[in-house]
């Protein structure tokens, strides 16, 4: 996320100010599903950006350094890399899903109980498939599993 993006004291995901809900407006409209969509997007191009670096910097950095310590360090700095890419690579499947859900006018609402999730929840979390309700069951039921 870019830092200093911030309108009306709201940081902005992926360089897109949040949406401004107006009275009586639709939920879930063209508009509302356009704002989405252009977050989802920007957002998933700016991880596809970084993998591309990383990848760069993997290949110009690479060495075979003499000193074993020099090449742990080195190891465990690609290893650190590699992982985060890895939920990053996870986090695009889960972007491309929605933006799927987009395109099925399905993006929203709760994939459990069928409510609207809401504008608020999907600016801080626009991968949400779940509503806060549901999501907080859950992580209550995920906590007492592995409890």
């Amino acid at each position: 996320m870019p830092e200093g993006t911030k309108k009306l004291g709201v940081l902005a995901i992926a360089g897109v100010a949040p949406y401004q809900e107006q009275p009586g407006e639709e939920y879930m409209n063209d508009k509302q599903l356009g704002h989405f969509k252009k977050i989802l997007e920007a957002w998933r191009n700016q991880l596809r950006e970084e993998v591309d670096r990383t990848l760069s910097h993997m290949q110009d950095e690479a060495a075979n350094f003499p000193d074993p310590v020099d090449r742990a360090a080195q190891e465990e700095e690609f290893s650190l890399e590699l992982r985060a890419r890895d939920r990053e690579r996870k986090l695009i499947k889960k972007i491309e899903k929605t933006l799927q859900k987009i395109e099925d006018d399905d993006f929203g609402f709760c994939d459990s109980c069928g409510v609207e999730i809401g504008i608020r929840r999907l600016e801080a979390r626009p991968t949400a498939d779940l509503c806060i309700d549901c999501k907080t069951l859950a992580e209550i039921k995920e906590k007492q599993l592995a409890g």
